[in-house]
């Protein structure tokens, strides 16, 4: 993981003051007892995954039970953990453990490997023309409403990046081209994990109320949903096929992260940063696109485990047509059950890492903003999904 992912873990997880950093060895033993925390509950999950349904079957509540997926108990565990580890006041220190980007990436890559290249190839031309569409149109409505309403535009820049991309990761990313403060960056950390929790379970349903097709579900989903761990539990949550196109919706708009973050940073250092009086960087004052502070840029923001996922893909579909089914197949289960898990660890850390303290620091004008946005990205999202995915076949 990145130095800005753990930047995004610490915003995510703490907006209070800090408390005194223990000794290195404490401080690892806190660390290693919270991922056997989390490594714990991920096993909870499995084991309630497939005794539920057993043993509610034929009772009232036996479809229900049936029809719930791991990502439901893993968040539902997290959240419980955490209660219970902040009410016993260790959660914090625990906090080091608590790595949902690093397990949603590894789960995500290992997905890559159970989908056929050729649905990557078919879905590409329209998941791009989605994400950048979706994504101007997002970042443009956010900041012009963060502005009427007055939002300093360190701020805005922070609302509208991790709406119309990918939620923490974004902000993270602009936050560092646009030199947010510390507080900004908290702020929409919690205000995007507070607005994506509800989506997981909302979004699926409302898709199955609407009758709409899995490739439309999935677009809808990987297109809307803020962060990439939140898409993948509601993909989940919707089935396979969803699941597969949310998921390459949404690392296609995660590749354009890098460009926004450049684009962030030359806008700031043009117009922001000489009004405010503030030395701009650059040999000559300014950054100029293309020159190789810019480029480095564009490929330290670039998410890496985007090539992964594609690789993967790129070795299962080729070694689909070299092997015989039976030698195959055995290791495609074990790669898919190894992506469960390192999802389920991803959504238990989902609810373990949530900290809403910081919410009531942000004032009433940043939830408006993002509530507002949320809802503009749902209506444009679907239209696009609808135009661009209705007639995809699996």
């Amino acid at each position: 993981m990145s130095a800005t992912e753990r930047t995004a873990d610490g915003a995510a997880a703490e907006a209070a003051a800090p408390s005194p950093a223990p000794a290195p060895r404490a401080a690892l033993g806190w660390t290693v007892a919270g991922l056997v925390i989390v490594v714990a509950l991920a096993w909870l999950v499995s084991v309630l995954t497939d005794a539920v349904p057993e043993l509610t079957e034929g009772t009232a509540v036996g479809k229900v039970a049936k029809s719930i997926e791991y990502p439901v108990y893993a968040i539902a565990l997290g959240f419980l953990g955490n209660a219970v580890l902040s009410l016993t006041g260790v959660r914090r220190r625990m906090a080091a453990a608590f790595r949902t980007e690093l397990f949603i990436k590894v789960g995500l890559v290992l997905l890559g490997a159970t989908v056929n290249f050729a649905i990557v190839v078919r879905a590409a031309g329209p998941a791009v023309l989605q994400a950048i569409l979706l994504i101007t149109a997002v970042f443009a409505f956010t900041w012009w409403f963060a502005g009427l309403l007055g939002l300093d535009d360190r701020l805005r820049a922070l609302l509208a990046t991790a709406l119309s991309i990918c939620g923490v990761s974004a902000a993270v990313a602009a936050a560092g081209a646009v030199e947010a403060k510390k507080e900004q960056l908290a702020y929409t950390a919690t205000l995007v994990i507070v607005f994506a929790v509800p989506s997981i379970f909302l979004l699926p349903w409302l898709a199955g109320l609407m009758g709409l097709s899995p490739a439309v579900t999935g677009a809808w989903i990987g297109g809307n949903i803020d962060t990439t761990a939140a898409v993948t539990a509601a993909g989940a949550v919707a089935g396979e096929q969803p699941l597969q196109i949310a998921s390459i919706v949404k690392v296609t708009q995660n590749a354009l992260l890098g460009i926004v973050a450049v684009l962030l940073t030359l806008y700031f250092s043009f117009k922001v940063a000489p009004a405010a009086g503030q030395a701009v960087a650059g040999a000559s004052g300014t950054r100029r696109v293309g020159d190789r502070r810019s480029l480095a840029m564009l490929w330290e923001r670039f998410p890496k485990f985007v090539l992964g996922f594609l690789l993967a893909s790129v070795v299962a579909t080729v070694l689909a047509e070299s092997l015989p089914e039976a030698v195959l197949e055995p290791r495609l289960d074990a790669a898919k059950e190894l992506q469960t898990w390192a999802l389920t660890l991803a959504f238990v850390s989902i609810g373990l890492e949530f900290n809403a303290s910081s919410i009531r620091e942000s004032g009433w004008k940043p939830i408006v903003v993002f509530a507002a946005a949320t809802v503009v990205n749902l209506v444009v999202g679907l239209g696009l999904a609808l135009l661009l995915f209705r007639g995809f076949t699996f």
